[in-house]
Protein backbone atom coordinates (compact mmCIF):
# COMPACT_ATOMS: atom_id res chain seq x y z
CA UNK A 1 0.00 0.00 0.00
CA UNK A 2 1.64 3.18 -1.08
CA UNK A 3 2.18 5.85 1.84
CA UNK A 4 -0.89 8.03 2.56
CA UNK A 5 -1.19 11.74 1.01
CA UNK A 6 -3.52 14.22 2.35
CA UNK A 7 -6.72 14.56 0.28
CA UNK A 8 -8.56 17.74 -0.44
CA UNK A 9 -12.29 18.46 -0.36
CA UNK A 10 -11.83 19.18 -4.41
CA UNK A 11 -10.62 15.39 -5.24
CA UNK A 12 -13.51 14.16 -2.99
CA UNK A 13 -15.95 16.56 -4.55
CA UNK A 14 -15.15 15.74 -7.99
CA UNK A 15 -14.74 11.94 -7.49
CA UNK A 16 -18.21 11.53 -6.25
CA UNK A 17 -19.46 13.46 -8.78
CA UNK A 18 -17.50 11.54 -11.82
CA UNK A 19 -18.34 8.18 -10.76
CA UNK A 20 -21.78 8.59 -9.00
CA UNK A 21 -21.28 8.65 -5.38
CA UNK A 22 -23.14 12.36 -4.77
CA UNK A 23 -24.43 15.02 -7.22
CA UNK A 24 -25.45 18.69 -6.54
CA UNK A 25 -29.18 18.63 -6.23
CA UNK A 26 -31.35 20.24 -8.52
CA UNK A 27 -28.33 20.34 -10.56
CA UNK A 28 -30.04 21.30 -14.07
CA UNK A 29 -31.41 24.09 -12.45
CA UNK A 30 -28.32 25.90 -10.76
CA UNK A 31 -28.57 23.47 -7.43
CA UNK A 32 -30.15 24.65 -4.11
CA UNK A 33 -28.52 25.67 -1.10
CA UNK A 34 -26.09 22.87 0.23
CA UNK A 35 -28.46 20.11 -1.22
CA UNK A 36 -26.89 17.09 -2.41
CA UNK A 37 -28.36 13.68 -4.21
CA UNK A 38 -27.19 10.73 -4.05
CA UNK A 39 -26.48 8.72 -7.15
CA UNK A 40 -26.21 4.99 -7.58
CA UNK A 41 -22.72 4.04 -5.43
CA UNK A 42 -23.30 7.03 -2.91
CA UNK A 43 -27.34 5.21 -1.98
CA UNK A 44 -25.28 2.05 -1.92
CA UNK A 45 -22.98 3.52 0.34
CA UNK A 46 -25.07 5.36 2.54
CA UNK A 47 -27.45 1.80 2.75
CA UNK A 48 -24.52 -0.39 3.68
CA UNK A 49 -23.66 2.54 6.47
CA UNK A 50 -26.98 2.19 8.07
CA UNK A 51 -27.10 -1.73 7.61
CA UNK A 52 -23.83 -2.42 9.46
CA UNK A 53 -24.80 0.43 12.19
CA UNK A 54 -28.84 -1.45 12.59
CA UNK A 55 -26.74 -4.67 12.49
CA UNK A 56 -24.15 -3.63 15.59
CA UNK A 57 -26.93 -1.91 17.83
CA UNK A 58 -30.25 -3.47 17.07
CA UNK A 59 -29.93 -7.30 14.89
CA UNK A 60 -27.11 -8.16 17.53
CA UNK A 61 -28.59 -6.54 20.71
CA UNK A 62 -31.56 -8.01 23.26
CA UNK A 63 -31.64 -4.72 24.99
CA UNK A 64 -31.98 -2.12 22.19
CA UNK A 65 -35.03 -2.06 19.53
CA UNK A 66 -36.10 -0.11 16.77
CA UNK A 67 -38.55 2.99 15.92
CA UNK A 68 -39.21 4.73 12.44
CA UNK A 69 -41.64 7.94 13.61
CA UNK A 70 -43.24 10.49 12.03
CA UNK A 71 -40.69 13.51 10.15
CA UNK A 72 -44.05 15.86 11.10
CA UNK A 73 -45.16 15.78 14.45
CA UNK A 74 -47.76 17.99 16.57
CA UNK A 75 -45.76 21.21 17.48
CA UNK A 76 -46.68 20.83 20.97
CA UNK A 77 -43.80 18.58 21.22
CA UNK A 78 -41.43 21.25 20.13
CA UNK A 79 -42.36 23.24 22.64
CA UNK A 80 -41.96 20.57 25.39
CA UNK A 81 -38.49 19.80 24.32
CA UNK A 82 -37.16 23.45 24.38
CA UNK A 83 -36.82 23.49 20.56
CA UNK A 84 -38.95 26.36 20.10
CA UNK A 85 -37.47 28.47 22.28
CA UNK A 86 -33.70 27.05 22.67
CA UNK A 87 -32.63 25.69 19.08
CA UNK A 88 -31.34 28.86 18.08
CA UNK A 89 -28.08 29.88 16.16
CA UNK A 90 -26.15 33.09 16.85
CA UNK A 91 -25.47 34.61 13.27
CA UNK A 92 -24.03 38.30 11.81
CA UNK A 93 -23.99 39.58 8.52
CA UNK A 94 -21.81 41.35 6.01
CA UNK A 95 -22.35 44.94 5.40
CA UNK A 96 -20.72 45.01 2.27
CA UNK A 97 -21.92 41.47 0.64
CA UNK A 98 -25.25 40.57 3.15
CA UNK A 99 -23.62 37.16 3.69
CA UNK A 100 -24.40 35.69 6.93
CA UNK A 101 -22.62 33.28 9.37
CA UNK A 102 -22.70 31.85 12.00
CA UNK A 103 -20.79 33.50 15.21
CA UNK A 104 -19.25 30.24 16.12
CA UNK A 105 -17.81 29.57 12.77
CA UNK A 106 -16.12 32.91 12.83
CA UNK A 107 -14.80 33.03 16.29
CA UNK A 108 -13.13 31.49 18.87
CA UNK A 109 -14.86 30.31 22.27
CA UNK A 110 -13.28 32.73 24.42
CA UNK A 111 -13.98 35.60 22.11
CA UNK A 112 -17.81 35.06 22.19
CA UNK A 113 -20.32 34.13 24.85
CA UNK A 114 -24.17 33.24 25.29
CA UNK A 115 -25.90 34.87 28.40
CA UNK A 116 -29.30 35.37 29.17
CA UNK A 117 -30.27 34.87 25.92
CA UNK A 118 -28.40 36.92 24.43
CA UNK A 119 -24.56 36.43 22.33
CA UNK A 120 -22.29 38.72 23.52
CA UNK A 121 -18.75 39.41 21.91
CA UNK A 122 -15.99 39.46 24.24
CA UNK A 123 -13.73 42.88 24.57
CA UNK A 124 -10.55 40.82 23.92
CA UNK A 125 -12.08 40.19 19.69
CA UNK A 126 -10.45 41.77 17.86
CA UNK A 127 -12.33 44.42 15.74
CA UNK A 128 -11.02 43.67 12.66
CA UNK A 129 -13.04 40.89 11.23
CA UNK A 130 -12.98 39.49 7.60
CA UNK A 131 -16.16 38.25 5.73
CA UNK A 132 -15.45 34.72 4.57
CA UNK A 133 -17.66 35.24 1.52
CA UNK A 134 -16.15 38.46 0.33
CA UNK A 135 -12.90 38.98 2.11
CA UNK A 136 -13.48 42.43 3.23
CA UNK A 137 -13.58 44.02 6.32
CA UNK A 138 -16.87 44.16 8.15
CA UNK A 139 -18.06 46.84 9.88
CA UNK A 140 -17.62 46.50 13.49
CA UNK A 141 -20.81 47.98 15.24
CA UNK A 142 -22.41 45.85 12.32
CA UNK A 143 -20.75 42.85 13.42
CA UNK A 144 -21.09 42.92 16.69
CA UNK A 145 -24.37 42.67 17.62
CA UNK A 146 -25.12 39.16 16.11
CA UNK A 147 -28.77 38.19 16.03
CA UNK A 148 -31.06 35.04 16.76
CA UNK A 149 -32.07 32.93 14.34
CA UNK A 150 -34.63 29.15 15.05
CA UNK A 151 -32.84 26.94 12.30
CA UNK A 152 -36.23 24.89 12.22
CA UNK A 153 -38.15 24.42 9.13
CA UNK A 154 -41.46 26.23 9.42
CA UNK A 155 -44.39 24.67 7.56
CA UNK A 156 -48.46 24.84 7.65
CA UNK A 157 -50.44 21.80 8.00
CA UNK A 158 -53.91 22.09 6.33
CA UNK A 159 -55.34 24.56 3.35
CA UNK A 160 -54.92 27.53 5.36
CA UNK A 161 -51.77 29.30 6.54
CA UNK A 162 -52.71 30.41 9.92
CA UNK A 163 -51.24 30.77 13.44
CA UNK A 164 -53.09 27.63 14.59
CA UNK A 165 -51.96 25.75 11.65
CA UNK A 166 -47.60 25.93 12.09
CA UNK A 167 -45.72 23.05 13.08
CA UNK A 168 -41.73 22.25 11.77
CA UNK A 169 -39.96 19.75 10.37
CA UNK A 170 -38.45 17.48 12.85
CA UNK A 171 -34.74 19.19 13.57
CA UNK A 172 -33.91 15.65 15.56
CA UNK A 173 -34.86 12.21 15.66
CA UNK A 174 -34.66 12.04 19.68
CA UNK A 175 -38.14 13.79 20.52
CA UNK A 176 -40.30 11.03 17.83
CA UNK A 177 -38.50 8.29 20.44
CA UNK A 178 -39.42 9.99 23.57
CA UNK A 179 -43.00 10.24 23.00
CA UNK A 180 -43.23 6.53 22.11
CA UNK A 181 -41.45 5.88 25.48
CA UNK A 182 -44.73 4.82 26.58
CA UNK A 183 -45.73 2.66 23.93
CA UNK A 184 -42.51 0.76 23.69
CA UNK A 185 -42.54 -0.10 27.30
CA UNK A 186 -46.16 -1.51 26.76
CA UNK A 187 -45.81 -3.27 23.49
CA UNK A 188 -42.04 -4.81 24.16
CA UNK A 189 -41.81 -5.15 27.71
CA UNK A 190 -38.99 -3.98 27.67
CA UNK A 191 -36.50 -3.48 31.98
CA UNK A 192 -33.58 -0.79 31.89
CA UNK A 193 -31.19 -0.66 30.98
CA UNK A 194 -32.56 -0.74 27.68
CA UNK A 195 -32.95 1.64 24.08
CA UNK A 196 -34.90 2.78 21.47
CA UNK A 197 -32.76 3.13 18.01
CA UNK A 198 -34.01 4.95 15.02
CA UNK A 199 -32.18 6.19 11.57
CA UNK A 200 -34.44 9.02 9.75
CA UNK A 201 -34.20 11.99 8.24
CA UNK A 202 -34.11 15.45 10.26
CA UNK A 203 -34.37 19.49 9.11
CA UNK A 204 -32.23 22.01 10.01
CA UNK A 205 -32.23 25.69 8.26
CA UNK A 206 -28.79 26.26 8.35
CA UNK A 207 -27.49 29.93 8.23
CA UNK A 208 -24.28 28.94 6.36
CA UNK A 209 -24.37 25.21 5.07
CA UNK A 210 -21.55 24.06 3.46
CA UNK A 211 -18.27 21.92 3.24
CA UNK A 212 -20.08 19.41 0.89
CA UNK A 213 -22.30 16.74 2.93
CA UNK A 214 -21.03 17.91 6.41
CA UNK A 215 -23.05 20.38 7.24
CA UNK A 216 -26.83 20.51 4.91
CA UNK A 217 -30.42 21.19 5.22
CA UNK A 218 -31.30 18.17 5.51
CA UNK A 219 -30.35 14.87 6.92
CA UNK A 220 -30.13 11.39 8.03
CA UNK A 221 -29.28 10.53 11.49
CA UNK A 222 -28.73 7.08 13.35
CA UNK A 223 -29.83 7.47 16.91
CA UNK A 224 -29.66 5.85 20.15
CA UNK A 225 -32.20 6.96 22.99
CA UNK A 226 -30.55 4.22 25.82
CA UNK A 227 -32.55 4.80 29.13
CA UNK A 228 -30.67 3.96 32.50
CA UNK A 229 -31.77 4.07 36.40
CA UNK A 230 -32.44 7.94 37.41
CA UNK A 231 -28.66 8.73 38.86
CA UNK A 232 -25.37 10.46 37.90
CA UNK A 233 -23.44 7.38 38.77
CA UNK A 234 -25.16 5.14 36.21
CA UNK A 235 -25.60 7.66 33.60
CA UNK A 236 -21.44 8.56 33.62
CA UNK A 237 -21.27 4.58 33.74
CA UNK A 238 -23.59 4.20 30.47
CA UNK A 239 -21.99 7.31 28.75
CA UNK A 240 -18.66 6.14 29.09
CA UNK A 241 -19.58 2.86 27.53
CA UNK A 242 -21.73 4.54 24.49
CA UNK A 243 -18.37 6.71 23.30
CA UNK A 244 -16.50 3.99 23.32
CA UNK A 245 -18.82 1.75 21.78
CA UNK A 246 -19.55 4.92 18.86
CA UNK A 247 -15.73 4.89 18.18
CA UNK A 248 -15.28 1.38 17.74
CA UNK A 249 -17.77 1.36 15.43
CA UNK A 250 -15.99 3.86 12.93
CA UNK A 251 -12.64 2.32 13.68
CA UNK A 252 -13.96 -1.56 13.22
CA UNK A 253 -15.57 -0.12 9.80
CA UNK A 254 -11.93 0.89 8.40
CA UNK A 255 -11.37 4.79 10.22
CA UNK A 256 -8.28 4.70 11.45
CA UNK A 257 -8.02 5.38 15.04
CA UNK A 258 -5.26 8.33 14.41
CA UNK A 259 -7.88 10.63 12.48
CA UNK A 260 -10.03 10.31 15.53
CA UNK A 261 -10.11 12.06 18.66
CA UNK A 262 -12.79 12.96 22.06
CA UNK A 263 -13.43 16.02 22.64
CA UNK A 264 -15.70 17.02 26.15
CA UNK A 265 -17.67 19.76 25.74
CA UNK A 266 -17.32 22.85 28.26
CA UNK A 267 -20.08 23.59 30.58
CA UNK A 268 -20.91 26.94 28.39
CA UNK A 269 -21.57 24.88 25.65
CA UNK A 270 -23.79 22.31 26.41
CA UNK A 271 -26.94 22.06 25.10
CA UNK A 272 -29.86 22.71 27.43
CA UNK A 273 -30.79 19.01 27.92
CA UNK A 274 -27.31 17.74 28.26
CA UNK A 275 -25.09 17.43 31.92
CA UNK A 276 -22.33 15.64 30.10
CA UNK A 277 -21.53 15.72 26.36
CA UNK A 278 -18.55 14.13 24.05
CA UNK A 279 -18.38 14.48 20.58
CA UNK A 280 -16.24 12.11 18.52
CA UNK A 281 -13.81 14.31 16.25
CA UNK A 282 -12.54 13.62 12.97
CA UNK A 283 -9.81 14.82 10.92
CA UNK A 284 -11.88 16.24 8.12
CA UNK A 285 -9.27 18.05 4.95
CA UNK A 286 -11.48 21.06 5.89
CA UNK A 287 -10.23 20.65 9.61
CA UNK A 288 -11.32 18.34 12.82
CA UNK A 289 -14.94 18.78 13.35
CA UNK A 290 -17.60 16.62 15.33
CA UNK A 291 -18.27 13.07 13.27
CA UNK A 292 -20.97 12.02 16.22
CA UNK A 293 -21.72 13.20 19.84
CA UNK A 294 -23.10 11.24 22.67
CA UNK A 295 -24.82 13.20 25.44
CA UNK A 296 -26.39 12.75 29.28
CA UNK A 297 -29.68 13.55 28.93
CA UNK A 298 -30.79 12.70 31.96
CA UNK A 299 -34.46 12.70 32.42
CA UNK A 300 -35.04 16.11 31.15
CA UNK A 301 -37.20 14.75 28.05
CA UNK A 302 -39.33 12.45 29.21
CA UNK A 303 -40.21 14.66 32.60
CA UNK A 304 -41.11 17.79 29.75
CA UNK A 305 -43.28 15.64 27.94
CA UNK A 306 -44.87 14.32 31.00
CA UNK A 307 -45.22 17.91 31.85
CA UNK A 308 -47.02 19.22 28.90
CA UNK A 309 -49.00 15.74 27.78
CA UNK A 310 -50.18 15.05 31.11
CA UNK A 311 -49.66 11.58 30.41
CA UNK A 312 -47.36 9.60 33.24
CA UNK A 313 -44.12 8.58 31.64
CA UNK A 314 -42.88 7.06 34.43
CA UNK A 315 -40.78 3.69 33.97
CA UNK A 316 -42.74 1.25 36.87
CA UNK A 317 -40.79 -2.39 37.80
CA UNK A 318 -41.91 -4.65 40.57
CA UNK A 319 -40.60 -3.45 43.77
CA UNK A 320 -39.63 -0.38 42.81
CA UNK A 321 -40.80 2.70 43.21
CA UNK A 322 -41.55 4.43 39.03
CA UNK A 323 -39.37 6.59 38.26
CA UNK A 324 -38.23 8.31 34.78
CA UNK A 325 -34.85 6.94 33.31
CA UNK A 326 -32.09 9.17 32.42
CA UNK A 327 -30.86 8.58 29.31
CA UNK A 328 -27.70 8.47 27.20
CA UNK A 329 -27.73 9.70 23.64
CA UNK A 330 -25.28 8.56 21.11
CA UNK A 331 -26.11 9.71 18.06
CA UNK A 332 -24.63 10.77 14.30
CA UNK A 333 -25.40 11.73 10.71
CA UNK A 334 -25.07 9.20 7.91
CA UNK A 335 -24.04 11.46 5.37
CA UNK A 336 -20.82 12.76 8.19
CA UNK A 337 -20.06 9.25 8.77
CA UNK A 338 -20.16 8.67 4.43
CA UNK A 339 -18.01 11.55 4.17
CA UNK A 340 -15.80 10.60 6.95
CA UNK A 341 -15.36 6.90 5.66
CA UNK A 342 -14.79 8.62 1.64
CA UNK A 343 -11.61 10.83 3.06
CA UNK A 344 -10.22 7.85 5.11
CA UNK A 345 -10.44 5.20 2.15
CA UNK A 346 -9.09 7.91 -0.34
CA UNK A 347 -5.29 6.81 -1.67
CA UNK A 348 -3.56 8.21 -4.42
CA UNK A 349 -0.89 6.49 -5.53
CA UNK A 350 2.60 7.77 -5.76
CA UNK A 351 3.62 5.27 -8.31
CA UNK A 352 6.23 2.99 -5.53
CA UNK A 353 2.75 0.65 -5.41
CA UNK A 354 3.42 -0.61 -8.49
CA UNK A 355 0.01 1.67 -9.73
CA UNK A 356 0.54 4.76 -11.65
CA UNK A 357 1.22 8.16 -9.94
CA UNK A 358 -1.76 9.82 -8.74
CA UNK A 359 -3.79 6.68 -9.57
CA UNK A 360 -6.82 6.69 -6.85
CA UNK A 361 -7.71 3.72 -5.15
CA UNK A 362 -10.64 3.91 -2.58
CA UNK A 363 -10.16 1.86 0.27
CA UNK A 364 -13.42 0.94 1.52
CA UNK A 365 -14.06 -1.39 4.08
CA UNK A 366 -15.86 -4.65 2.51
CA UNK A 367 -18.93 -4.10 4.15
CA UNK A 368 -19.00 -0.63 3.29
CA UNK A 369 -18.07 -1.12 0.05
CA UNK A 370 -21.00 -0.40 -2.89
CA UNK A 371 -20.12 -3.07 -5.10
CA UNK A 372 -18.37 -6.12 -3.67
CA UNK A 373 -17.38 -7.82 -6.68
CA UNK A 374 -16.80 -6.84 -10.18
CA UNK A 375 -16.97 -9.53 -13.19
CA UNK A 376 -14.66 -9.18 -16.53
CA UNK A 377 -14.89 -11.06 -19.56
CA UNK A 378 -11.27 -11.30 -20.84
CA UNK A 379 -13.28 -10.27 -24.64
CA UNK A 380 -16.41 -9.70 -25.93
CA UNK A 381 -16.20 -12.96 -27.96
CA UNK A 382 -16.32 -16.69 -28.30
CA UNK A 383 -18.26 -17.04 -25.44
CA UNK A 384 -16.71 -15.40 -22.88
CA UNK A 385 -19.56 -12.54 -21.90
CA UNK A 386 -21.68 -15.39 -21.55
CA UNK A 387 -19.53 -17.81 -18.77
CA UNK A 388 -19.28 -14.13 -17.03
CA UNK A 389 -23.12 -13.29 -17.16
CA UNK A 390 -23.60 -17.12 -15.75
CA UNK A 391 -21.36 -16.21 -12.85
CA UNK A 392 -22.83 -12.93 -12.22
CA UNK A 393 -26.07 -14.31 -11.90
CA UNK A 394 -24.64 -17.07 -9.69
CA UNK A 395 -23.19 -14.09 -7.26
CA UNK A 396 -25.68 -12.33 -7.14
CA UNK A 397 -28.82 -15.32 -6.22
CA UNK A 398 -26.04 -15.85 -3.19
CA UNK A 399 -26.89 -11.77 -2.44
CA UNK A 400 -23.83 -10.34 -3.09
CA UNK A 401 -23.29 -6.82 -4.82
CA UNK A 402 -22.08 -7.30 -8.47
CA UNK A 403 -20.94 -4.84 -11.20
CA UNK A 404 -20.39 -6.45 -15.01
CA UNK A 405 -18.15 -4.04 -17.07
CA UNK A 406 -16.82 -5.39 -20.85
CA UNK A 407 -15.54 -1.93 -21.55
CA UNK A 408 -12.00 -1.43 -21.94
CA UNK A 409 -8.61 -2.97 -21.22
CA UNK A 410 -8.65 -5.31 -17.94
CA UNK A 411 -6.29 -2.81 -16.40
CA UNK A 412 -8.49 0.45 -17.42
CA UNK A 413 -11.60 -1.93 -15.95
CA UNK A 414 -9.26 -2.42 -12.72
CA UNK A 415 -8.59 1.05 -12.04
CA UNK A 416 -12.33 1.85 -12.23
CA UNK A 417 -13.48 -0.49 -9.41
CA UNK A 418 -9.78 0.70 -7.93
CA UNK A 419 -11.44 4.69 -7.25
CA UNK A 420 -14.92 3.01 -6.12
CA UNK A 421 -13.84 0.96 -3.71
CA UNK A 422 -14.67 -2.70 -5.29
CA UNK A 423 -12.35 -4.94 -3.12
CA UNK A 424 -12.32 -7.81 -5.52
CA UNK A 425 -12.35 -8.11 -9.49
CA UNK A 426 -13.09 -11.37 -11.87
CA UNK A 427 -11.15 -11.95 -15.35
CA UNK A 428 -13.20 -14.66 -17.19
CA UNK A 429 -10.36 -15.31 -19.67
CA UNK A 430 -10.07 -18.87 -22.16
CA UNK A 431 -8.79 -20.93 -19.34
CA UNK A 432 -11.98 -20.49 -18.18
CA UNK A 433 -13.97 -22.10 -20.37
CA UNK A 434 -11.30 -25.29 -20.51
CA UNK A 435 -10.66 -25.57 -16.73
CA UNK A 436 -13.07 -24.02 -15.25
CA UNK A 437 -11.54 -21.43 -13.14
CA UNK A 438 -11.16 -17.78 -13.50
CA UNK A 439 -8.62 -14.89 -12.22
CA UNK A 440 -9.67 -13.33 -8.97
CA UNK A 441 -7.67 -9.85 -8.19
CA UNK A 442 -7.69 -8.58 -4.65
CA UNK A 443 -7.72 -4.41 -4.37
CA UNK A 444 -5.60 -3.35 -2.12
CA UNK A 445 -2.82 -6.16 -3.16
CA UNK A 446 -3.65 -6.48 -6.38
CA UNK A 447 -2.55 -9.60 -6.24
CA UNK A 448 -4.37 -12.42 -8.32
CA UNK A 449 -5.29 -16.21 -7.93
CA UNK A 450 -6.93 -18.64 -9.59
CA UNK A 451 -10.46 -19.61 -8.46
CA UNK A 452 -12.44 -22.69 -9.41
CA UNK A 453 -15.92 -21.25 -10.76
CA UNK A 454 -17.94 -23.83 -8.83
CA UNK A 455 -16.10 -22.81 -5.50
CA UNK A 456 -16.69 -18.49 -6.49
CA UNK A 457 -20.24 -18.36 -4.14
CA UNK A 458 -18.48 -20.24 -0.85
CA UNK A 459 -14.80 -18.24 -1.76
CA UNK A 460 -16.61 -14.91 -1.27
CA UNK A 461 -19.15 -15.97 1.56
CA UNK A 462 -15.55 -16.58 3.50
CA UNK A 463 -14.10 -13.31 2.17
CA UNK A 464 -17.16 -11.37 3.46
CA UNK A 465 -17.37 -12.92 6.58
CA UNK A 466 -13.75 -13.01 7.40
Amino acid sequence: MSEKKKVTMDEIVSLCKRRGFIFPASEIYGGFANTFDYGPLGTALKNNIKSEWWKKFVTNRDDIVGLDSAIIQNPKIWKASGHTEQFVDWMVECDKCNSRHRVEDILSENEYSIKNDKCEISSQTKEEQICPSCKKVMDWEFFANPRSFNTMFKTFVGPTQEKDSVTYLRPETAQGIFTNFKNVIQSTRMKVPFGIAQIGKAFRNEITPGNFVFRTLEFEQAEIEYFVENNNQASQKHFKDWTDKTKKFFTDLGVKDENLSIREHDKDELSHYSIGTSDIEYEFPFGVSELAGIAQRTDFDLKQHEKFSKEDLKYKEEGKEPYIPYVVEPSFGITRALLAFLVDAFDKSDGSDGRADGEVTLRLHKSLAPIKVAVFPLMKKEGLPEKAKEIVKTLKNQNIEIYYDESGSVGKRYRRQDEIGTPWCITVDFDSLEKGDVTVRDRDTMEQERVKISELPRYFQEKLKN
